[in-house]
């Protein structure tokens, strides 16, 4: 594998990654380091992130749309994504390990890892969702 020279770009976009909890995009992470880093480039940003996905120090979430979402935890563990507002959200449920020993029962191949993601509409957009319904309903005339 090639060694790849030290960066303070890479370092901050990790670091920022790192200290976050809201699995944000590339946009949102060029946003927070244009700050402090105000020459830094999105296509930079968007270099770093894969080369960290790709070496296994993040995780990269693909959503709908394409959008894709990043992640400092590797660990493995499911993620929750709103249909709605987009948001990606760590699911606190026990890691399935049979289900790589079950796709590779198919004949498929070696499987190394596997990543759930389920899909939906949050707590916050159906409240808001019916909250709407309400005003709607109060508003119609007779």
């Amino acid at each position: 594998m090639k060694v790849r020279k030290h960066s303070r770009q890479r370092d901050a976009i990790l670091g920022n990654l790192s200290a976050r909890l809201d699995h944000p995009t590339a946009d949102m992470i060029y946003r927070d380091l244009r700050k402090e880093y105000p020459r830094i480039s999105l296509g930079t940003v968007y270099r770093n992130l894969n080369l960290l996905a790709e070496l296994g120090q993040i995780r990269k979430i693909h959503c709908e749309g394409g959008t894709e979402h990043y992640d400092f935890d590797t660990s493995d563990h499911c993620h929750f994504v709103c249909k709605h507002c987009g948001s990606v959200v760590d699911l606190p449920l026990e890691t399935d390990h049979t289900l790589n020993a079950l796709a590779e029962q198919t004949g498929i191949g070696t499987v190394e890892c596997h990543a759930l993601v389920f899909y939906g509409i949050c707590r916050s957009c159906e409240e808001a969702a019916k909250k709407a319904v309400s005003r709607e309903q109060v508003a119609a005339p007779l």
